[in-house]
C-alpha cells in the first residue's frame, strides 16, 4: 500500500469512530450535552499548572505562569458563555414571523491547532462541537503533538467516567500534510487556526471551513487620553505568554505631545526603549528572517530577544519598545512580531494615528483586532469607522479579552475570524452557533399585510 493510500486508510479510520460517537451522542439530551461540555473545561482548568509545563517544555514557547493564567482563565470564560444556552432541539419561535429554528449538528468537525495555544485552542474547539452535538478531530502542530495529545487523553478519561461514547473528541497520533488533508477533505466542516498556508488548505478542502487570519494588533492612545493608565495594560498584552498571542498588542502610537512622557512610562513599567538604528536593527534581524518570524526569538523572553540582537538590556527588562522608523509598508517592525517586543510611533492628530495603524495592517493583521485607549464617545466612533478589524477593544488588555472575556461582550473563544479582510469565512469570535445548522420552520401567515403598488413603488 502506498502513502497515500496509507493514509487515507488512517484518516477513513478516525472518520468512522467519530461518525459513530457523533450519531449516539446526537441522541443526548442538553443537559448530558452540557456536562460533557464543563467536563472538558474542567479537565483543563484542573490540570492548567501540569498542562502549562509539558506545553512549554515541549514548544519551547511562551511561559508557564502566563499559560497557567490562560489555561484558567480561557476554560472558565468559554463554560460560563456557553452553559445554559440552548444548543439542542427547539431553539425558538418568533411570533411575528411564525419561524421556529430547531438546532441540528453538523456531523464532524477536523480542527487545526496551533503550537502557540496548544492546549486552549483544542479545548474550545472541544467545546463548541460537544455543545452542538458533534464530533471532533484535532490534527495538533507537529511541534506540539504531544502536550495536546495529553490534554486530549485528560478530557476523554473523565467522559469516559461519566458513560459518554467513546471518539467524540480524538487527535491525530501521527502527523503528516497528507493525514491533514485528508481529514479535512473528509470532516464535514473545518476549523483552522495556525498559519496561512493551513488557513488556506482548509479553505480548499472542498468542506465548509472557519479559519483565521494573521494578528498585527494596532494600539493606539487618544489624544488627553491618561496613558498612565494605558501602559501598563499594554504592557501587559504585549509580554502576554512572551507575545505569541495573536491578539497581543503589536505598535503603540501615541500622541506626538505625550510621545516622550509614554517612553518614559514605559521605562517605569520595565521597558527598554530603542532608538540607535544599530541597535534598531539588531532588532529587526532578532525578529524576522527573510520578512518571516525568526524561529529563535518567537516567544523567547525579552533577555533572549537582545542576545539575539546583540544588545544589552536592563536586568528585569519586561518589553522591548523599538521606535519604528516607517510603518509596515517600509519597515518590519510595522509587521506582526512574535515576541515581547512592540513598535512606537507618534502622530500630530487623530487621523495620522489612524492612518499609521491602517498602514501597518495593510502589512499584517488586516480584519484582526485594535485597541483603542479612549474615553472620547466621538473618537471611539471615528477609529471603529475608519480602520477594517473585526474587533475594536476599548480600554482593555487586547491579549487576554479581543478573545472574550468577563468585561465585555465578545464570545469567548481562542479563533479570532477576520472577515474578508483577513481571507476568512467569519468576522467575529468562532463560537458554538458556527458549528451549528439550524432548521426554520415557516408557518403560513395568512392574516400577513400585502403592500399595494402604491406602497411598494409610490
Amino acid at each position: 500500500m502506498d502513502e497515500k493510500a496509507m493514509s487515507k486508510a488512517y484518516i477513513d479510520g478516525y472518520i468512522e469512530r467519530a461518525r459513530a460517537a457523533q450519531a449516539e451522542f446526537e441522541k443526548m439530551s442538553q443537559e448530558q450535552v452540557d456536562l460533557a461540555v464543563k467536563t472538558i473545561g474542567k479537565v483543563v482548568y484542573e490540570n492548567a499548572e501540569y498542562l502549562a509545563e509539558i506545553a512549554v517544555e515541549e514548544t519551547g514557547m511562551g511561559n508557564v505562569p502566563d499559560k497557567i493564567a490562560k489555561n484558567k482563565q480561557k476554560a472558565g470564560i468559554v463554560w460560563n458563555n456557553l452553559k445554559g444556552k440552548k444548543s439542542r432541539g427547539i431553539l425558538d419561535t418568533d411570533e411575528t414571523t411564525g419561524i421556529t429554528r430547531v438546532a441540528k449538528p453538523i456531523g464532524v468537525a477536523a480542527a487545526i491547532t496551533p503550537c502557540t495555544n496548544p492546549i486552549v485552542t483544542p479545548m474550545s474547539n472541544s467545546m463548541f462541537a460537544l455543545k452542538c452535538g458533534n464530533a471532533i478531530i484535532i490534527t495538533p502542530h507537529h511541534k506540539s503533538q504531544k502536550c495536546s495529545e495529553k490534554t486530549v487523553e485528560l478530557i476523554n478519561a473523565e467522559l469516559d467516567k461519566l458513560g459518554y461514547p467513546k471518539h467524540l473528541i480524538q487527535i491525530l497520533n501521527e502527523h503528516s500534510r497528507e493525514h491533514t488533508k485528508n481529514l479535512i477533505s473528509s470532516a464535514d466542516v473545518v476549523i483552522a487556526t495556525g498559519g496561512a498556508g493551513m488557513v488556506n488548505a482548509a479553505y480548499s478542502s472542498g468542506r465548509p471551513a472557519l479559519g483565521v487570519g494573521a494578528g498585527n494588533v494596532q494600539c493606539i492612545i487618544d489624544e488627553n487620553y491618561n496613558y498612565k493608565e494605558a501602559v501598563p495594560k499594554i504592557i501587559t498584552g504585549r509580554t502576554y505568554d512572551y507575545g505569541i498571542i495573536c491578539s497581543g498588542e503589536q505598535s503603540v502610537i501615541c500622541p506626538e505631545k505625550d510621545f516622550d512622557n509614554i517612553m518614559a512610562e514605559f521605562e517605569a513599567n520595565g521597558g527598554y526603549i530603542v532608538k540607535d538604528k544599530k541597535e534598531l536593527e539588531g532588532i529587526r534581524e532578532a525578529l524576522f528572517q527573510d520578512g518571516k518570524p525568526n524561529r529563535h526569538s518567537v516567544g523567547q523572553s525579552p533577555q533572549a530577544v537582545a542576545d539575539l540582537a546583540g544588545i544589552k538590556i536592563p536586568e528585569g527588562t519586561r518589553i522591548i519598545v523599538a521606535v519604528a522608523e516607517g510603518t509596515g509598508l517600509t519597515d518590519l517592525l510595522g509587521g506582526e512580531k512574535m515576541a515581547p517586543v512592540i513598535a512606537a510611533y507618534k502622530y500630530k492628530d487623530l487621523a495620522e494615528g489612524v492612518n499609521i495603524a491602517r498602514e501597518n495592517l495593510e502589512k499584517d493583521g488586516k480584519g484582526h483586532s485594535v485597541a483603542f485607549h479612549s474615553d472620547s464617545e466621538e473618537h471611539i466612533a471615528y477609529v471603529g469607522e475608519e480602520l477594517c478589524v473585526s474587533r475594536f477593544v476599548i480600554n482593555q488588555v487586547s491579549a487576554s479579552s479581543a478573545g472574550g472575556s468577563y468585561y465585555n461582550g465578545l464570545a469567548p473563544t481562542n479563533t479570532l475570524g477576520c472577515g474578508s479582510w483577513g481571507h476568512n469565512s467569519i468576522s467575529e469570535n468562532l463560537d458554538y452557533k458556527h458549528l451549528m445548522n439550524v432548521s426554520r420552520i415557516a408557518r403560513y401567515m395568512p392574516d400577513n399585510h400585502v403592500p399595494t403598488e402604491e406602497e411598494l413603488w409610490g
